[in-house]
Order: C-alpha cells, then structure tokens, then sequence
C-alpha cells in the first residue's frame, strides 16, 4: 500500500493546505525517507508508494501534481508504470520526475519514450532537484489553469451561441434556427429525393386574448402553447420554432403529408388538454390555426416555396373559421394532392 503524509509516521501535518501534492515512488525506503524529509523541508506534502501498481493506486486517489518515480522496482517498474500514467489525459496528467541510477543513453530515451517530463540520476543532486520540480509543478499548474479558462470560454460559447438560436420566452428555437435548419433540411432533401413538410400555425384571437387578460397573461399562454408544439414532435431532427409574434413553425424531415397531419392532430390533442380558458373567443378555449405544406425539394427551388405554401393553407384554414387545418402539396414533386 503507498503511504500518504498523514499515515506516514508524522503526528503533525507541517505542510500549508495549498502546499503541491508530490508522490515519490520507489522500492528503496532509504531513499524515500530522504526524499519525504527533503520535500518536508521545502513545503510539499507528501505520499509514497515502494512499486509502480501501488503508485497507480496512489494516483487514482490522491491526484499529486508531480510524481518523483524510480525506474527500477520490482513488481512494475517506473518504465511500465510511466506508460500507464501517459495514458491519461494530457490535461489531466502530472509531470513525471524519472529519478533513477540509470544513466545510459538507452535508459534515458526509454524514460522520454514512456511520458517521463524530466529525468536525473542518482546520488541525487538537491540543488538540481528543487528546481526540476519547482519547473514542472509550475508548469503542471499553469497548464491546468489553461484548460480551466478553455473550458469555461468553451461553455460560454456555447451558452451564446445557445442564446443566439432559442427564443428568449417560449424557449424554443428562434427564426433565425428556424431559417438555418430549413436550408439545411432543404439540401438534404434535394439529395435523398424524399418529402420535406412544414407546420405553420397560428394562435386563433390572440390579440383578443392579450386584450382581454393582459400581455403577461399573453406571455405565459405562448409558453404554454410552445412547450405543447414541442410534446408533440419526437424525432431528434424535427424543429419547433418561434416564427414571429403568435406563430409557429415545424420543420418534419422525411415526412410525408399524412405524418405532418398525424403531428398536427398531436399539437390539437395537446392544446385541447392545456383548456387555457379564452372567454372571449367561440370556443371559450385558446385553438390554433394550422397550414401544412409538402413538397419533395428539386433543383432550381427555393425553401421559401414551401412557406409560402404553408402561409397560403393557414389563411384557408382561418377563412374556415379557425380551429382546423388546411394542406398544400406540391403536385410539381409528383406528390398528390
């Protein structure tokens, strides 16, 4: 078993908490007394372990920020247990330390070979020592500090670029996600030679509603009715979007126009079950209006074609007196209808 400072034989801890964590590992007790009473004397705590598995095991728990690491050891020595050591990641990973009485060129490239950051023979020079590990813990410090800053400059991007596509209320994609994934969805359409559908519906009287419960009461019923839009779609492809003021949108990839009617009977279902109460309106509830379009995307055409389609079914659909659907599918595409 390796041995950290408070198991070590010392009653005290005599090192600051922010003192660098070193693991000295190797066979010879002598030698790791001299060290553990060395790196005492400048401040580091300590842990041992007297072969290259316990050390692997001292790792796994104790995460030091430097490994001072003996080449020769029974068991697995510092060169196999240096190769493990080089297997995690580098942003993760301590500055290994060789300290060896190896000192031929071929022990030499076999420790740089294995992932050793530094190598010095023994009689050990403590001079040379305390600066190799004072390089190295700095530099171990610096790089995790680094990843640190990448890491949080990465989730802040993405946090942007989040904000950038979602809609601040409804909390579902924004019109400008909505017009990349349409032209997205378009080209590959255009390849694969299969249907593109979209839902562009309509909240029924919703100036109405606004007037009569006010524009907070407003807000709260197109979260609702976002959130319902998006309970009714299951594919990860398949995109509700904010189109603007009371609208909606749904992109359905691969869809065929009896899938997109199938969706839009869902998105009744789950507006229905809401029973947001508008007095104010015929059917005393709040009822959306729905414009379906399909069309199997060619050469030559444009997205716009399909809301355009979409736009023409939901005028048709309120002209019916809201509440329902209407389709437009594009017989150019050899689709009927």
């Amino acid at each position: 078993m390796y041995q950290s400072l408070q198991d070590s034989g010392s009653s005290a801890n005599p090192y600051p908490e922010t003192a660098s964590l070193i693991l000295i590992v190797d066979d010879d007790p002598f030698i790791r007394l001299q060290l553990r009473l060395y790196l005492q004397k400048e401040k580091y705590q300590v842990a041992e372990a007297s072969d290259g598995v316990t050390a692997l095991e001292a790792y796994e728990e104790l995460h030091p920020d430097l490994i001072l690491l003996d080449a020769v050891m029974p068991t697995m020595d510092g060169f196999a247990c240096c190769k493990k050591l080089s297997a995690i990641p580098e942003s993760e990973r301590p500055p290994i330390l060789m300290i060896t009485s190896l000192e031929d060129q071929k022990s030499v490239d076999q420790a740089f070979e294995a992932g050793a950051a530094d190598y010095i023979t023994k009689p050990i020079h403590w001079a040379v020592l305390r600066q190799r590990m004072r390089r190295l813990i700095q530099q171990f410090h610096l790089q995790k500090q680094q990843t640190l800053l990448y890491n949080q400059l990465e989730a802040a991007n993405q946090q942007l670029k989040y904000l950038a596509l979602i809609d601040g209320l409804t909390h579902v994609a924004n019109r400008r996600q909505f017009d990349e994934q349409l032209e997205q969805e378009w080209r590959r359409m255009i390849r694969q030679q299969t249907p593109l559908s979209l839902i562009l519906c309509d909240i029924d009287f919703f100036k109405l509603y606004n007037d009569t419960y006010g524009h907070q009461a407003g807000d709260v019923c197109l979260q609702q009715v976002a959130a319902a839009l998006n309970r009714s779609i299951n594919r990860s492809g398949d995109l509700v979007a904010r189109y603007g003021g009371e609208e909606f949108v749904v992109i359905l990839a691969d869809t065929e126009l009896e899938g997109a009617i199938h969706i839009v009977k869902k998105i009744q279902a789950n507006i229905q079950a809401l029973e947001i109460i508008h007095e104010t309106c015929p059917n005393h509830y709040i009822t959306l209006s729905f414009g379906i379009s399909t069309v199997i995307p060619s050469q030559g055409t444009l997205p716009e074609t399909l809301i355009a389609a979409a736009d023409q079914a939901l005028y048709q659909a309120k002209a019916l007196g809201r509440n329902t659907f209407c389709t437009k599918v594009h017989s150019i595409n050899k689709l009927n209808g």
